[in-house]
């Protein structure tokens, strides 16, 4: 059996803030029965920026349809949003869709939030001159009460969750997130969101399986940084990409499959992890949707659907709502 250099664990490394809740997740994440990973740590530095290389590859049509739409209807959203308005997206990247919107609004204020410094760098040169930029590198809710807490009087915030983000989180979590979402909302505050539809199988599988190899080097990097951050010692030549359809749950699965039978050691976390040829770590989820789920979604978690706009290229929809 093919065993790393350093199968025999030595007991977690001193790790402090960020580390430390990494090295927990991973622990908990690969001593289950199926082996996973939060697919919020495929996103370092590396990992974003093969991900913007992803969503330019002709395989990937959700970015290009993201963009089509907002390109088109940018008018439209900021017709829809009563002034003065701070805009706040979470996952920005570099923002560059967003400028569509923020060009069609008078003094807005826009809160970019990521996790790359790097991304939101670049958003705040690009983006300063349609809007005052405020960056926030921070998770998803941390980054939204930060931005709230800067609100103004008389101020209507307009939220951007885009591409298909919403779609990562299972079902259940996923109102779970928009619920605490509209919390931190007034009522008439608006929310845009993106989502993947479902489409033909084959479409949806090349999409997360590109022939060039990159979305394989995206999730392979996940084991790259636990090697790099928390002492880990994974040969990533011996594991594999995988992408499938869960027909039963609507959703693309992302796996990383390990090619022969070995042992792995991470410092960080104090854990050595066997893996049986074949077996499996499952990375990410991509649940797709049908266009009628989103107003059914809107309802349960305190929204109302007032728009909503279908890319005919590759079937994905913008939904505008608003907090009741």
């Amino acid at each position: 059996m093919p065993v790393s250099d350093s199968s025999r664990t030595k007991g977690p490394l001193e790790i402090r803030g960020p580390a430390r809740e990494f090295a927990g997740d991973v622990r908990a994440g690969l001593t289950k029965p199926q082996k996973e990973l939060h697919s919020k740590y495929l996103y370092d530095e590396l990992g974003s920026s093969l991900f913007q290389a992803i969503t330019h590859l002709p395989e990937y049509g959700v970015s290009r349809a993201d963009a089509r739409l907002l390109e088109a209807h940018a008018k439209d959203i900021a017709r829809s949003i009563s002034q003065p308005v701070s805009v706040i997206e979470l996952g920005s990247g570099t923002g560059e869709k967003t400028w569509h919107i923020l060009r069609e609004m008078t003094g807005a204020r826009y809160f970019p939030i990521d996790v790359s410094a790097d991304a939101l760098a670049r958003c705040e040169h690009d983006l300063a001159e349609v809007a005052e930029v405020y960056p926030l590198q921070q998770l998803y809710l941390d980054g939204m009460a930060s931005a709230v807490a800067h609100r103004r009087s008389r101020e209507t915030l307009l939220v951007l969750f885009l591409g298909s983000t919403i779609g990562n989180f299972e079902r259940s979590c996923a109102i779970e997130f928009l619920r605490d979402l509209r919390r931190c909302l007034q009522r008439g505050d608006a929310l845009l969101l993106g989502a993947d539809l479902i489409k033909d199988r084959d479409r949806m599988l090349l999409a997360y399986d590109d022939p060039t190899g990159v979305t394989a080097a995206f999730n392979l990097n996940l084991l790259g940084r636990i090697n790099r951050e928390l002492g880990g010692h994974f040969d990533l030549r011996q594991f594999e990409h995988q992408a499938r359809w869960n027909e039963r749950e609507r959703r693309i699965e992302m796996h990383l499959r390990s090619r022969v039978d070995q042992t792995v050691s991470i410092e960080a976390a104090g854990l050595g992890v066997s893996f049986r040829s074949g077996e499996t770590i499952w990375t990410e989820s991509s649940h797709k949707f049908h266009p009628a789920e989103m107003y059914d979604l809107a309802a349960e978690t305190g929204f109302r659907v007032e728009t909503q706009w279908v890319d005919a290229e590759w079937p994905f929809a913008e939904s505008l709502w608003t907090a009741l």
